[in-house]
């Protein structure tokens, strides 16, 4: 198993610690409620370094990010991140990722955990058509740096105390490259997976160490805590935020996923793998759709259950359920036929053998 730049610190704070995606990871530290409190009403610290990072540069990586990538990369600017997804040219989905706009010629593609190597070896496959070569103008430095998300209401004015440049006033989906807690060329952003607000930080793995205790320095007045990735299952989950292997996968195309706002068909975005698949989908629609439901009747659904109508018949699948610890309500997302897809529709989950009622409802589920 791998380990992050960061976890002596889980182990020595006595983590529950496990297996995903390679990587020895925290899951939780005082209880997965807790946690997700903590970082709604105040701040909380995320080791991500799992996540991947793959560098595309020179003149032809605005090219390559357009075809390999469902949005269209050109609307970015210097400082700007943009939402996206790696459509696998059978119209499913690769991966989701973030595309970080450097400059005209350079850009940070961050992935998730589990799908590095996949992502890298796709990517690969499309190098040649733009003269990118693995090694060089691609490169994977997933390895290589380590990141730490700050999450909540007051992540940034605890931030602010240790960098060299105002970040309380950043916009959503905007980065930074400016010195925190003493460590140069750190990029800073503010996209998040958890709805509360705050930024993550990158830096190279010799220098996580030095970050880690600057911002808990910084954060103690604050009663900053550690927090676990089940916390951040059920933050996102609070948002609607899909999540890759449960709402999205190589079998769900963005347009049923409810990701048409990241699947652009503009002259200047040009081709892409997948255009006409999805061009289709889009004007003739699909079969089945990724909602969002609340539990009417008391119950917890989980990924898997199936979704029924009234008189027992299949309509669709749970695809990520858990108990809101905001809400305290049961909530959750599932793939159903387009005719139930509608806000206000009466929809079953099939829970050990009982029909509980839920309603679809539009995420996110909690309003910060």
């Amino acid at each position: 198993m791998k380990t992050t730049a960061f976890t002596r610190f889980h182990i020595e704070l006595g983590a529950k610690m496990a297996p995903f995606a390679g990587y020895n990871m925290p899951i939780e530290y005082k209880g997965i409620n807790t946690e997700h409190i903590q970082v709604r009403e105040k701040v909380g610290v995320f080791d991500v370094s799992h996540m991947g990072e793959i560098w595309v540069k020179g003149p032809n990586a605005l090219a390559f990010v357009q075809y390999t990538t469902s949005n269209d990369a050109a609307l970015l600017t210097p400082g700007k991140v943009q939402y996206s997804c790696f459509p696998n040219g059978e119209g499913g989905i690769v991966d989701d990722l973030l595309v970080y706009c450097i400059d005209s010629r350079t850009y940070l593609l961050v992935v998730n955990a589990a799908n590095v190597q996949k992502d890298w070896d796709h990517l690969c496959r499309f190098a040649p058509m733009f003269n990118l070569t693995p090694g060089k103008e691609l490169y994977n430095a997933s390895d290589e740096i380590c990141q730490l998300a700050i999450q909540g209401p007051k992540a940034l004015e605890i931030m602010q105390k240790i960098c060299d440049t105002a970040v309380t006033d950043m916009e959503y989906y905007t980065f930074k490259k400016c010195t925190v807690a003493g460590i140069p060329e750190a990029i800073f952003s503010t996209t998040g997976y958890t709805g509360a607000g705050g930024c993550e930080v990158y830096v190279a793995n010799e220098d996580g160490p030095k970050l880690w205790k600057a911002v808990f320095e910084a954060g103690a007045e604050y009663d900053i805590m550690p927090i676990g990735l089940g916390a951040r299952d059920t933050l996102r989950l609070e948002m609607g935020f899909c999540l890759y292997g449960n709402d999205i996968d190589d079998s769900t195309s963005p347009v049923e996923a409810g990701l048409g706002w990241i699947t652009k068909f503009s002259d200047a975005k040009g081709d892409f793998l997948d255009k006409n698949l999805l061009l289709d989908q889009k004007t003739n629609g699909v079969s089945r759709k990724l909602v969002g439901f609340k539990m009417i009747d008391k119950g917890v659904p989980r990924h898997g259950y199936e979704v029924l109508t009234k008189d027992g018949r299949v309509i669709g699948h749970v695809t990520s359920g858990t108990m809101s610890p905001m809400l305290k309500i049961g909530i959750g997302m599932a793939y159903v036929e387009t005719a139930y897809a509608k806000p206000g529709t009466e929809v079953f989950i099939g829970v050990r053998d009982r029909l509980l009622k839920a309603g679809v409802v539009r995420p996110p589920f909690y309003k910060v």
